[in-house]
Formats: C-alpha cells, structure tokens, sequence
C-alpha cells in the first residue's frame, strides 16, 4: 500500500512540475533585489505558484532571485507582485496576486541568506521548499510539493500534504524546546540525525512502515501504528508523522 501511495505522490508532483513546465510559459520577467540583515536577523517568504530555495552564504544580506512566469498574457506578470518588507533585523517577502484571480503565473525564488539567519516562515502552496546551509530553521509549509533540508538546525516544523519530507538536521539544542517536526499525508519522511543525538522520538505512520539506524530505546505506547522512543538518554522532542508512506530515521553522513 506504501508503495501505491507514494507512486501516486510522486505521479502527482510530477504532473504539477510538468504543467508549470510547458512551453507555453515562455513569458517572463526576473526579479533580483538585495538587502542588508544584520546577525541573527529574521527572514520569511511567502509564496503561491513555485519552488522555492533558499541558500545559506557568508555574507551579512540577503539575495533574492525570482522570477514570474506567465502562461497566456504577458501583461499578467504586472498584475502579480513582489513585496519585500526589509529592516535591519528582519525581511519578509510576499507573492502577491489580485484579488479577483484568473490569472494563471507562477513565481520561482533562488535566495541567499546569512548561515546565522533564523528561517521564520517559508511557504508556497504549489511547488517544493529547499533550505540548504542555514544555522536557524523553523517553519516551512506547503501543500503540493516536497520539502528538503539540508545542513540546518533550529526547532524545524515542516509540513506539506501531498509530497515527501527530507530533513538533514546538524543540530537540535536542548533550548529547541520544540525540536523537531515533519509531517505529510502522502508521502514519506525522513529524517538524518548526528549518530549522537539525545533527543525523545515519537513516529507515526498509518500505512507504512518505520526504519531506524540509530539504537532507539522503545517505550510503550496505547496507540496502533505509533512509536515512542529515545534516542540516547532522550531529549529534544522529534515528532514524525505520515498516514501514506513510510518513516526512516538515519544517521547523518559527512558530505566532505
């Protein structure tokens, strides 16, 4: 049944990548704007129609990259808009579409921010979500699209309903009082963790199975198809939750 569930998820991330791919959205106009973000500083986007990426660098601003493709008129690209709310300790980026609709655009977003920026809130509702790099995740939502994290930290909720979850988490502290969450409906997670991690796991998937390299210490649980466990002496909370799809937690593997 796993199997079947993630086909049909993949079948239909595909068909959507397909869509928004054809020839016919040959009308664009790029968007590039940059922003100085001192230390520590806040950063969210929020999105509709498209990927969206956003990458950890050494710099102390923040790059943003986009671009807005129309399907049918080109005068559709003026009716979308880019909002950026920037101040020194905080940028916000919104799509912004009229309120009338009919109009058929997607935007696409390649951004750089500082490795020490806390990623509040990244969301699209159609299209994938990519981190990479970045000290300070926490929350990254969409519905139609995977999610995929890599060389991140912080209290991460990530979230889609139709797509897979693949978080690589260097770190949770123990003041990530939230640790970590990753949740979809069809789809699988998983998650790779420090072969050392301290942390209190609890998984649950309806119609798959869980897998995990890390010795996990079981404990009793009242509910069908859910798991409760520690990882070392136990911790951080990590919660994974699917209902098609599979669980696996593995150990994280230098990339050099």
């Amino acid at each position: 049944m796993f199997r079947h569930a993630f086909h049909a998820t993949s079948l239909c991330v595909l068909f959507l990548a397909a869509v928004w791919g054809l020839p016919a959205y040959a009308i664009s106009k790029d968007f590039n704007q940059s922003y100085p973000l001192q230390p520590g500083g806040t950063f969210e986007l929020q999105n509709v129609n498209g990927t969206v990426e956003v990458q950890g660098w050494d710099r102390d601003e923040v790059e943003i990259h986009a671009v807005k493709t129309a399907k049918q008129r080109e005068s559709d690209l003026d009716r979308v808009s880019i909002e950026v709310d920037a101040r020194p300790d905080a940028i916000s980026v919104a799509t912004r579409y009229p309120q009338n609709g009919g109009v058929e655009v997607a935007v696409e977003y390649t951004v750089h921010v500082p490795h020490g920026a806390r990623l509040e809130h990244l969301a699209t509702v159609n299209g994938t979500l990519r981190v990479a790099g970045v000290d300070a995740v926490e929350d990254l939502h969409t519905v139609n699209g995977n999610i995929e994290v890599f060389e991140a930290g912080g209290s991460v909720h990530a979230h889609t309903t139709n797509g897979n979850v693949h978080l690589e988490l260097t770190h949770l502290r123990d003041k990530d009082k939230n640790g970590a969450t990753a949740e979809t409906t069809n789809g699988s997670l998983v998650l790779a963790v420090p072969s050392d991690m301290q942390a209190d796991v609890e998984a649950r998937c309806l119609n798959g199975n869980f897998f995990s390299e890390l010795p996990i210490t079981m404990e009793s649980t009242q509910r069908p198809r859910e798991m409760h466990g520690k990882l070392g002496r136990g911790g951080v909370p990590i919660h994974l939750r699917t209902v098609n799809g599979g669980i696996r937690l593995v150990v994280l593997r230098s990339t050099v």
